[in-house]
């Protein structure tokens, strides 16, 4: 397994939530602090605020991906709809790979539901996390890559 896959499941695994894994694995290829990395993608985790929502695997992977291709003037049509195009193609692989991209469709339990906050507490209740970060992490190593390969 690539490095930056590893660290992605490795800090999963530490406690760091799903989003945080994937942008604090690749926080240095931009000269991103692992703090800031931390706290930016700290409110995405568990579909985006516990909600259930976007994986926060997927959400993470946006962000490096913005990170990567996106643009910061707002009169570059072509660069925006190129990182839309990139996070397209990461969506694209990510359900394809994964079977959903909503957490709770994911986890196979609602985090808004009596039943849902009971099973979250339950031992394994996130076992396939682990499993989540790991591909988001290989579909953003590959594109990086291929990037790299484009230029």
């Amino acid at each position: 397994m690539k490095q930056r896959i590893k660290q992605a499941v490795d800090l999963f695994n530490e406690g760091y939530s799903c989003s945080q894994a994937i942008v604090a694995a690749f926080a240095d290829n931009f000269n991103l602090d692992r703090n800031t990395a931390l706290k930016i993608a700290s409110g995405l985790g568990g579909g985006v605020g516990r909600t259930g929502d976007m994986c926060g695997a997927v959400t993470g992977a946006v962000l490096v991906l913005g990170l990567q291709f996106g643009t910061t003037d707002p009169k570059d049509k072509t660069a925006k709809f190129e990182t839309y195009k990139k996070v397209q193609l990461f969506i694209q692989e990510f359900k394809q790979q994964a079977g959903s991209l909503i957490c709770r469709e994911l986890l196979g339990f609602d985090f808004n539901t009596p039943e849902g906050i009971i099973r979250s507490k339950q031992p394994g209740a996130f076992e396939h996390c682990p499993e989540f970060v790991q591909i988001a992490a290989q579909i953003l190593e590959s594109m990086l890559e291929q990037s790299k390969t484009d230029r």
